[in-house]
This record gives C-alpha cells, sequence and structure tokens, in this order.
C-alpha cells in the first residue's frame, strides 16, 4: 500500500525524522518484516536500517520478534500516539522544573547583568527591530502589556479586538492591578460587543473607525502591525517595534488627541 509524500511529513509530528518515518510506515503496510524487507519497502540504505529500527524500537513504534530471521512488528498507531503524547507531557514537565529552577539560579542574574551591560553600548537609533508571525508579535506584547508602569494605549480592528481579548486579558488584568491606564480604540460591531464588554473591565474603551493596529508601551516604545488586518493569516503577520520616547510621545498626543474626540462625540 501507498502512503501519500505529505503523510510522510507529517508523521514528523509523531517526533520522527525522514528514515524513521518511512520505516515505520513501511512496516505498519506489512504489520511484521525484515530490516532488508523494509529497507526496500521504504528506499532506505541498508546500512541505517538496523539503527533507525533501534531507534524506533526504543520509542515504542514497533517490537522485534523473537526468532530467526529478526522481523520487527509495528505496535498499534492508536497506542503509539498515547505513548508520544505521554512522553511529550513528560518532557515538557521535566523542561519546565528547569527553567524554574534557571528563574531562581545565579545564572539569570549573570545572563541579565550580560544584557544590562550590552545595551548601554547599542546606539539609541538601534533600538528598533521586526517581529514576523502572529505568535511572536503577541507574545512581545504580551510581554510589555505585562511590564508597562503607567500606560498602555491599544489601536485596533474589530476583529483584533476580539483577538486581543482572547490573547492578552490576563496581562491587562496584570497592568490594571499595577495601577496602569489602558485606552483601547477600535470599530465597536456587534461582532466584538462581548469581547469590548469583557475588556471594559481593565481598559476604557473607544469606538474608532479605522484599519490600524498599533500598541504603545509607557510611551516610549510602540508595536505598529504592517498588513491589513482583513488580508493576513496569522502566520505571515509582522509588526515593527521601536522603543524612542521622542518618536513614540508624537504618536501618543496624536492618539490622545483623537481620544478626546472620540469622547467629545459620545458625549454630544
Amino acid at each position: 500500500m501507498l502512503i501519500h509524500k505529505n503523510t510522510h511529513t507529517q508523521l514528523r509530528d509523531f517526533g520522527l525524522n525522514s528514515y524513521e518515518s518511512k520505516l515505520w510506515a513501511a512496516l505498519l503496510s506489512r504489520g511484521a518484516a525484515t530490516a532488508g524487507e523494509l529497507s526496500d519497502i521504504a528506499n532506505v540504505p541498508r546500512s541505517r536500517a538496523y539503527d533507525v529500527l533501534e531507534s524506533l524500537e526504543k520509542k515504542g513504534f514497533l517490537v522485534m520478534k523473537i526468532g530467526k530471521p529478526i522481523k520487527y512488528l509495528a505496535v498499534d498507531p492508536e497506542h503509539v500516539l498515547v505513548r508520544v503524547k505521554k512522553r511529550i507531557v513528560e518532557d515538557a514537565e521535566i523542561q519546565t522544573q528547569i527553567i524554574s529552577k534557571l528563574a531562581k539560579s545565579e545564572i539569570l542574574d549573570e545572563l541579565k547583568l550580560l544584557h544590562k551591560t550590552g545595551i548601554k553600548k547599542v546606539n539609541p537609533q538601534e533600538f528598533s527591530g521586526v517581529f514576523k508571525g502572529r505568535k511572536n508579535v503577541y507574545n512581545y506584547i504580551e510581554r510589555a502589556i505585562k511590564s508597562a508602569k503607567k500606560q498602555v494605549i491599544i489601536q485596533t480592528t474589530s476583529s483584533g479586538l476580539v483577538r486581543e481579548k482572547d490573547s492578552f486579558k490576563s496581562a491587562l488584568k496584570k497592568a490594571k492591578d499595577n495601577g496602569v491606564k489602558i485606552l483601547v480604540a477600535a470599530p465597536m460591531m456587534q461582532e466584538n460587543k462581548q469581547a469590548a464588554i469583557e475588556l471594559s473591565k481593565y481598559a476604557e474603551i473607544k469606538d474608532a473607525q479605522t484599519d490600524g493596529r498599533f500598541y504603545i508601551i509607557d510611551g516610549e516604545e510602540i508595536i505598529f502591525m504592517l498588513m491589513n488586518d482583513s488580508d493576513v493569516h496569522q502566520t505571515y503577520d509582522s509588526a515593527i517595534w521601536v522603543k524612542s520616547p521622542f518618536f513614540v510621545a508624537s504618536l501618543k498626543k496624536m492618539f490622545l488627541t483623537s481620544w478626546k474626540n472620540m469622547k467629545k462625540l459620545q458625549n454630544d
């Protein structure tokens, strides 16, 4: 039985490399087979087949049958999936424990000192960068909101407001609890009404009929999105980050002027 090419690629989600995925798929199609037979079916060099099959055995994808010639027996994929999931959870717990220990260790203090020393050598004009991928952008924004000391300004789209609620709710709550003033401007529509209600617990929200997306933190740094929200998939979203109090202050002033106008219109 032939297996689709993209299936081989997806098998890597099981934690398998190219040779491992090919040999396991070949074994699944035969049920039981020798290393030589699997090598021929999967087009994997015989010199590598034994090592790869041994690796698959250790990972629990197959068992070696007793007798000669040596044959390998495939394990049910459902059982493998459960085992892989368990291993991932165990590995994640171990890594989490390691990171937690590092957070309280002298190593982190040393790394922070290195960064503090190095950052002093950087020209203020160089405090800028590009984030690619919505996940990377949002990870930075979340961290910036949590570390804000005075004010967070968010200008977003209608659908963006819903994502802000899902992605930054806990960060905005923490910022508010720390006494940070939060202003959010976005087009108010039926689709984001519930998100606006939830976010209003932590922020002052105004209706702004614009497609722009940016985030100003403490009037010192800004993250502004480069692409139209309606035309972009999260994988391709990107943003520019700039830390320049002089530049950001100008943008903040323009936003606050617009904010006052929005407030005036709502009161009229």
